[in-house]
Parts: structure tokens; C-alpha cells; sequence
């Protein structure tokens, strides 16, 4: 298995973490409904969450993008330098969001993107 392979799992990972951080050590968390309980959080909480369903929203264009980048036989290395940049981008996006830092999470996000554009650039 590739290392951009691994980095599609770990990407895949990723929003758990985050719902992982929003959920530890908070009594009164309702698994009977925990959207709502989600959505009732603030600070930090409700920021790893707003970070999980993000990271859901990247994962398919990533994996795509990794699943495509291999099918079109583009240069390994650049796959894998590509792609594990993205998880590098994504664990400073989430760090970003915990911590509140709204500019550089958005400068971050961007780059993040940037990667997935480029593994489709490097496929052509």
C-alpha cells in the first residue's frame, strides 16, 4: 500500500478525532441524540465539532483525488509528497480551529485544497 493510500485513512480518521476531542471529559454527553447535545456545545467543543464535519466534507474530494492520481499513473513520489502534506495541512486545521485562530485556519484550509487540486494537476 501506498503512503498517499495511508494518508486516505488517516484522512478517514480524522473527523473521529476531532468528535473525540469535542466529546472527552464533558459529563451529560447524550448518545441518545448526540447532534443535538453536539450542537448545544460552545467554545472549543463546538469548534472540534464544526472541524469534524469539515473534515468530512474534504475526505471524498481527497480520496478521489489519491484514487484518481493512481488510476492516471501519475509519479508516485509526487503522490505520496502530495498527499501527505494534506494530512500534515488537516492536523494544523484542526489545531488552528481548536485554538481559535480563525485567519490562519482559513489560510490553512486553503492550502489544504490547494493539495487536492494539485494531485488532479499531477494526474493530467
Amino acid at each position: 500500500m501506498t503512503i498517499a493510500y495511508w494518508c486516505v485513512l488517516i484522512a478517514g480518521v480524522l473527523p473521529v478525532v476531532a468528535t473525540g476531542i469535542a466529546k472527552a471529559g464533558l459529563k451529560g454527553f447524550d448518545n441518545n441524540n448526540p447532534r443535538a447535545w453536539l450542537g448545544k456545545q460552545t467554545g472549543y467543543r463546538a469548534r472540534a465539532n464544526a472541524a469534524q464535519a469539515n473534515s468530512f466534507e474534504a475526505f471524498p474530494f481527497f480520496a478521489a483525488a489519491v484514487i484518481i492520481a493512481h488510476l492516471a499513473h501519475a509519479p508516485q513520489w509526487r503522490i505520496d509528497a502530495i498527499a501527505a502534506g494534506f494530512i500534515v495541512l488537516r492536523l494544523l486545521y484542526l489545531a488552528c480551529y481548536l485554538a481559535d485562530r480563525a485567519t490562519l485556519r482559513t489560510l490553512v484550509w486553503g492550502l489544504a485544497y490547494a493539495c487536492i487540486i494539485g494531485l488532479f494537476v499531477v494526474s493530467a
